[in-house]
């Protein structure tokens, strides 16, 4: 990954907190790692609790942000999360995999999504 990438992704992880936490959502936990694997954001609201995978695009780069959620990096995602689970368990929750894309425009624009529930879109 480039540094500005690099840069990208935390600028659009932390525009994707700051939303999610605007919704009412409360941080568990951020940028758990098993391996190779790693979930960007572990969030929970009442019973629900999300991992949340955040994708971010400069403005001008080439097609949606979700193109760059394959279906291997989904398998990850939920290998990480199944680990972060046995080490903090969440009985009586719901459970789900939610996405935040975040596109760069130039100077202070963005544009933001959230997918709840992304990976029932996309794992067809």
């Amino acid at each position: 990954m480039s540094a500005r990438a690099h840069v990208h992704g935390r600028l659009g992880e932390e525009l994707a907190l700051r939303h999610l936490l605007r919704k009412g959502w409360t941080l568990l936990d951020r940028n758990v790692r098993d391996g190779p694997r790693e979930v960007d954001l572990v969030l929970r609201r009442g019973d629900m609790v999300a991992f949340v995978e955040v994708k971010t695009r400069a403005w001008d780069s080439m097609g949606h942000p979700l193109e760059g959620l394959s279906r291997r990096q989904r398998a990850r995602i939920r290998r990480a999360a199944r680990r972060w689970l046995q080490s903090h368990p969440q009985p009586g929750v719901e459970l789900r995999f939610d996405a935040v894309t975040v596109r760069l425009g130039p100077g202070p624009e963005f544009t933001l999504e959230h997918w709840e529930d992304a990976w029932g879109l996309w794992d067809w």
